[in-house]
């Protein structure tokens, strides 16, 4: 990953760029397109895979079907892995609050990142939808992907993360396993108060 990385060292680059390079992100708020299927707002994520030039998408050759039939198995997939696949000709504004977050993740997963970055993923979501949430989390791990998660949610990080860096306004006050950050000295007077030491 260390060369994924370098990508966003190197200053603002565009979305293409950094889907080349194998990261892929969801953001704080929600940003689908609502009057767009589930299915359909997947297969933007795609949008690149697909190629063949305008050429090809205006005579629809035999090399652009081939590539739309990849590119559709291939959003089914993500739908299938994410749980939504029963839900992938509904609008995306139709789906709950939970579906809507786990369908930004579907279509993160289908380019095929290596990184997948997900900010704030359990914002707004209810006790059930973040024990999903952590569990989708965790299955995609076990896909080899690396997650990074920014994210409150103190019970997910702990429970998901094989490290955790803490931030305070800002400024990084611990790095290290959960039972680490857990018990450091800072991140309780940080987030607990100082009468917590005591």
């Amino acid at each position: 990953m260390t060369g994924a990385l370098a990508v966003w060292r190197r200053g603002r680059r565009s979305p293409e760029v950094v889907a080349r390079a194998g990261i892929a992100r969801t953001f704080q708020n929600i940003r689908l397109f609502s009057n767009m299927t589930v299915l359909e707002n997947v297969l933007i994520g795609l949008d690149r895979t697909i190629g063949g030039g305008i050429v090809g998408m205006l005579f629809r050759t035999p090399d652009n079907r081939r590539r739309e039939r990849e590119a559709n198995a291939k959003a089914l997939e993500s739908l299938e892995f994410v749980g939504l696949a029963s839900q992938a000709n509904r609008l995306a504004c139709q789906l709950a609050y939970g579906d809507q977050r786990r369908l930004e993740i579907a279509r993160a997963i289908s380019t095929g990142a290596q990184l997948v970055l997900l900010d704030e993923p359990a914002a707004g979501m209810n006790p059930s939808e973040t024990i999903e949430l952590a569990n989708l989390v965790q299955r995609i791990r076990q896909r080899g992907i690396t997650v990074l998660l920014i994210e409150h949610h103190m019970n997910i990080v702990m429970r998901i993360s094989d490290r955790v860096a803490v931030l305070d306004y800002g400024i990084k006050i611990c790095e290290g396993s959960p039972t680490e950050v857990k018990n450091n000295p800072k991140v309780i007077e940080a987030y607990l108060g100082s009468d917590a030491t005591t």
